[in-house]
């Protein structure tokens, strides 16, 4: 079953059991979908399918921390809720270990590579992350690799 017909009977389910809040979030995410299928002109593949929910997860956690910012608590909890949701259409990230013990290979693969260097270890790391299909946030990776390259 493809992720829209999975969102679809997901959709019907919440509309039975009246669950407002689930039944808006993937309302956004199928309406998502569906402008992405019509702007490619062709269906969405597993991959661009991902990537709509990633982008729909990334303008969340914006929205979460503007809201907290401007003391709107009750809306930041709402996009939390609705991050949960979509999150758990997408496949399991991976975790900090994981992505530091990457990021290390990458950077050993390398000729001890300096801050110069970061783009390359980047490129590398995500290369890697991306091969293995695996989910992982880029902000988080860049983070850890700041870490390991700085001298210690």
């Amino acid at each position: 079953m493809g992720l829209s017909e999975q969102i679809q009977k997901d959709m019907v389910n919440a509309m039975r059991s009246r669950e407002e809040l689930r039944l808006s979030t993937l309302r956004m995410v199928k309406s998502a979908l569906k402008n992405k299928e019509i702007e490619k002109r062709a269906p969405l593949d597993e991959k661009e399918s991902l990537a709509v929910l990633s982008t729909l997860i990334k303008q969340r956690k914006d929205s979460i921390e503007q809201f907290t910012k401007g003391n709107r608590f009750e809306l930041a909890q709402k996009e939390a809720q609705e991050v949960v949701i979509i999150e758990g259409y997408m496949p399991k990230a991976v975790s900090e270990d994981e992505i530091a013990t990457v990021v290390r290979a990458a950077i050993a693969e390398m000729d001890s590579p300096t801050m110069k260097d970061m783009g390359a270890v980047m490129k590398n790391a995500m290369a890697k992350f991306s091969a293995s299909g695996a989910r992982v946030d880029g902000k988080l990776v860049s983070e850890t690799v700041k870490r390991e390259l700085t001298p210690k």
